[in-house]
Formats: C-alpha cells, sequence, structure tokens
C-alpha cells in the first residue's frame, strides 16, 4: 500500500480508478486467505464456504470471546460477508448491543439448522448427533450432504478444535467426533455402496 502513495492515481487493466478503500479490501482478502491456508494447514482453503472461513478465522483470532462490532465487521468484510444480514439470519453470529459473539453447536438448536447446507452449519449439525449418540442420522447428514467424503470438512474441524482451550465445549465435541473419523468415513463409504446397489 505504501506504493501506492506514490502516484497520483493508480488504475487497474482496463483502464478504473484504484482507490485506497478498494486497494485495503483486496489486501485484506489476500491476507485472509493466506491466515485461512495456514489454519488449514495449507490446504483445501478454496473448498470452504465464505462462512466458514469466517467461523474458522473468528475462532483463531478471539476463540469464544465477544468481540466489538467494528472489529469482527473487519474479518467478515475480508471474507465478503455482510455481517448485519448475517446476524440477522438467524445462524451463528449474533449482535448482543455493541457486540459480535459466533455461538458454537451447543448454543444452537438442531431445528435451527436442519435445512443449511453451509460446511460450518452441518458441521455444528454432526457435533450435536454425536453428542446425542444418534449416529445412523449423523452418517446419513454427512453422506447426503457431501461433506462426509471430503477432506475439506475435517480438516475445517481440525481447525476449529486447534483454536479452543482445552476446556471448551466445543473443542470437547470436536476432538471426540475427530477421534472416530476413520470409522465414520468407513460408514459413509458402506451407505454409499448400499445405496448403488439398490438403484
Amino acid at each position: 500500500i505504501e506504493v501506492f502513495g506514490k502516484y497520483e492515481k493508480v488504475m487497474d487493466y482496463e483502464g478504473h480508478i484504484v482507490r485506497a478503500n478498494r486497494m485495503l479490501e483486496v489486501v485484506r482478502k489476500i491476507a485472509t486467505d493466506y491466515a485461512v491456508r495456514q489454519i488449514l494447514h495449507n490446504g483445501f482453503a478454496g473448498e470452504i464456504s465464505d462462512l466458514t472461513r469466517f467461523y474458522v478465522l473468528y475462532r483463531w483470532n478471539y476463540g469464544e470471546a465477544k468481540v466489538q462490532f467494528d472489529e469482527a465487521r473487519k474479518l467478515a468484510q475480508s471474507c465478503s460477508i455482510d455481517l448485519a444480514k448475517e446476524w440477522s439470519r438467524g445462524g451463528f453470529i449474533k449482535k448482543e448491543k455493541e457486540f459480535i459473539r459466533v455461538l458454537g453447536p451447543q448454543e444452537r438448536n438442531l431445528s435451527d439448522i436442519k435445512d443449511s447446507s453451509e460446511l460450518i452449519d452441518v458441521l455444528h449439525r454432526v457435533l450435536l448427533l454425536w453428542e446425542k449418540s444418534k449416529r445412523s442420522e449423523m452418517v446419513a447428514l454427512l453422506s447426503e450432504s457431501g461433506f462426509g467424503k471430503g477432506e475439506a470438512f475435517y480438516r475445517a474441524a481440525q481447525a476449529i478444535s486447534e483454536t479452543l482451550p482445552n476446556d471448551s465445549k466445543e473443542k470437547k465435541l470436536l476432538d471426540g467426533f475427530l477421534s472416530g473419523k476413520e470409522r465414520i468415513i468407513s460408514e459413509i463409504k458402506d451407505k454409499l455402496a448400499q445405496g448403488r446397489l439398490f438403484e
């Protein structure tokens, strides 16, 4: 950005003038993508949605703490998310006076997220089903959503777990679920194979 200030005007390849605020957005996006790649151990950053990217970065930066609205807005903006739109949608982002709080799975209701195909919502549903020992429903959800076969889902779960303190309820749910990952993947493959037999 320092180089940006040396010129009277900066233009993109189409001849449009690039203003400082647009340049800041681009820099934030690049920094966000880099951070997510590092958090996910250099993989699968392109396979996760903007909302999941926001969730992972929020947990990495702030853990389970409330954050001033403006701080959360900047993080959301770097993930191409309209914070006001998301908290009014009734998802995992909550506004409490001048603060933003990101809800973990233990603070959400299964019925509120049952129709969402968003990775972070599916992860929260999976964790709630796992906690209630509803294994067949959990495997069915992972199979039907397509997330159960992909490494990105498990990497995102692992990355979130690594950002949380050991006494966190969310971390305990994530670690418990992830400890049975290989068996779950095997069950999903079996379920898919059985489905093909009856087609």
